[in-house]
């Protein structure tokens, strides 16, 4: 019998004359290998600046912390050396480093909480609009974006004993015995409810210092936070019957919440490395020395570069402790879909 012969085939079982699938793929891949090369142009700026500011910096940190380091062998000081943990058992053993970081953790914890609830007051007050509320908007934030020097220099001149505002107020319309030193003096008598108590009065200036300055940061997320919720909900309990209290409690806070966690997290962070405020007030005196203003002290008064950076490791690795912590217990997980 006779048979049609088909089309011959070639070796692969591809028809003579059929496009070779390996044109289309050979172009995807060098277009694949041209935008990958594009790409990494793109990022290497980036990554260049981060090595350079970031990188490079925190192991130069980490090698001056495990070497005897003082200011006159630092140009003779490599990268690799004589290692040592010296200067961490000197941080930690040395006197006041306890103290230090105690205040430091209540400055943080009352610095932060207290410029979230005075941001989220503001955010609450200010929520609804009326004539005037942007440009008491706009001077909320003067704290926050005022030269830091001047906001302190501000300070220090009204709590000043001998000729500030607050004090005369003080002796004048409210009865005190004789001015405050708020920005020298360790600690205090207070009578309350016919006890004497003693209050911090350096540390708790400093901290309110740090609410007033920093809570515009947190009025301005929670003021975002609180546009984006819906209206028809408080309209809803407004029906219902419910109080301002209750709106409050079931309908904004937890609409809030997620956002005030992010602020804590955030506050604290800066908050536990925060410098400048506290040492233009008190330079670190009477009761208020953070861990940040020891190291400060470590590097210049003492010229001891290893014991500063070995210090400066001990409060990264605390902080990064603390924040793990806070995000293992309180972190929310992430829906899977």
């Amino acid at each position: 019998m006779s048979q049609i012969a088909g089309p011959a085939v070639v070796a692969g079982g591809q028809a003579p004359g059929a496009p070779s699938p390996r044109g289309p793929r050979r172009r995807r891949s060098a277009r694949g290998r041209e935008e990958s090369r594009t790409g990494l142009l793109l990022i290497t700026p980036t990554v260049v600046i981060v090595v350079a500011v970031v990188v490079l910096p925190v192991l130069w940190t980490v090698s001056l912390a495990f070497q005897s380091v003082r200011l006159l062998n630092l140009r003779t000081t490599g990268i690799i050396g004589d290692y040592t943990v010296e200067n961490f058992v000197d941080v930690l053993t040395s006197s006041g480093f306890a103290e230090s970081l105690l205040t430091t953790v209540l400055y943080s914890v009352l610095g932060t909480a207290g410029a979230i609830l005075v941001g989220l007051v503001a955010a609450l007050a200010l929520r609804h609009p009326f004539r005037g509320r942007g440009v008491i908007r706009a001077a909320l934030l003067l704290p926050y974006v005022a030269p830091v020097v001047a906001a302190t220099f501000v300070w220090t001149t009204m709590l000043s004993p001998q000729f500030g505002v607050v004090n005369h107020w003080g002796t004048r319309l409210l009865g005190w015995d004789e001015p405050v030193a708020f920005l020298s003096s360790r600690s205090d008598e207070v009578s309350l409810l016919g006890l004497d108590v003693s209050v911090p009065t350096a540390l708790l200036t400093v901290i309110a210092f740090e609410a007033w300055r920093s809570f515009p940061f947190a009025f301005l997320f929670l003021t975002a936070r609180l546009q984006a919720v819906p209206d028809t909900l408080d309209e809803a309990a407004r029906v219902d019957g419910a109080t301002p209290t209750q709106r409050l409690r079931h309908i904004l806070m937890p609409q809030l919440l997620p956002t005030i966690a992010v602020l804590s997290v955030l506050r604290f962070i800066w908050t536990f490395n925060n410098f400048d405020d506290i040492y233009l007030l008190t330079g670190g005196g009477a009761g208020t020395e953070v861990v940040s203003v020891r190291v400060f002290d470590f590097l210049t008064a003492r010229g001891d570069i290893g014991a500063a950076a070995a210090q400066s490791l001990v409060l990264a690795a605390i902080l990064a402790v603390a924040v793990t912590a806070y995000l293992k217990l309180f972190g929310r997980p992430e829906e899977v879909a």
